[in-house]
């Protein structure tokens, strides 16, 4: 009897992806970011705005696009995003922030490397992140940024997660991708972290359950108004500190 190759591609179910927004006073920015997620071409995503204690527009504004909209009465990133994470029905869920601007396919892109070519899960695999690319930042400070995070960063999380070191992994707090599963064994984000090092701190924990991607082709688009606010400088050594001090802590 001949027999015929099954095609996989027809039958297998791609995982429900929960995109996560924490909102605080965004009503100046958050359209084109959800205007950006209604475009995506990925076919099984929930997106979840979560008010975080908001005294501008930014409900108003919100209620307007068929996303899921709640509230969070705890002022700060870690209680926004530990509300969107339970609220979240998907098996994989994304973090982005109300400033950013994925590319279509970002979804697409991402989704791929939880899967095998047979489109089955690797349970090797719990997070993938990938490079801020600051479209609104100085020429130079865009390209040397993106630089960095490519050719510095990527080798960085590679060698964080060799067996003798164990240090945690890169994980960009508004670009990632893990997996619902592993979130919750980790009992969730750390509410007790303000903002700086929250991401690397939610990489040693998830990175104890597999391993984390770091992957240039996972790009996104957001807004260097932090650092024009705050600036470069201070902004970048703080950055780092945090980054030691979470990656290497006992």
């Amino acid at each position: 009897m001949e027999r015929y190759p099954i095609n996989t591609q027809a039958t297998v179910k791609k995982p429900k992806i929960s995109v996560v927004i924490p909102a605080h006073n965004e009503e100046s920015t958050i359209i084109p970011t959800l205007e950006a997620l209604l475009a995506q071409d990925y076919p099984d995503l929930e997106i979840i705005v979560v008010d975080n204690v908001s005294t501008d527009r930014t409900t108003e504004v919100v209620r307007r696009f068929p996303v899921r909209l709640v509230h969070e009465a705890k002022k700060g990133l870690l209680h926004a995003r530990e509300c969107g994470r339970k609220e979240a029905r998907g098996e994989i869920i994304a973090n982005i922030d109300a400033d950013c601007l994925p590319e279509k396919d970002w979804l697409s892109k991402a989704a791929r490397y939880f899967l095998d070519k047979e489109g089955a899960t690797k349970d090797d695999i719990v997070a993938i992140s990938g490079p801020y690319d600051y479209y609104d930042a100085h020429p130079f400070f865009r390209t040397s940024s993106l630089l960095m995070q490519n050719y510095i960063y990527r080798p960085v999380a590679f060698l964080l997660q060799l067996p003798f070191v164990r240090g945690g992994a890169v994980l960009i707090g508004g670009n990632n991708l893990i997996r619902a599963d592993v979130l919750k064994k980790t009992g969730g984000y750390n509410t007790a972290l303000v903002f700086y090092g929250e991401d690397t701190d939610t990489a040693k924990r998830v990175s104890k359950y597999g391993k984390i991607i770091f992957s240039p082709k996972i790009k996104m688009k957001t807004s260097a108004r932090r650092f024009k606010q705050e600036g470069t400088i201070k902004m970048t050594v703080r950055y780092l500190f945090y980054f030691f001090k979470h990656t290497f802590r006992s």
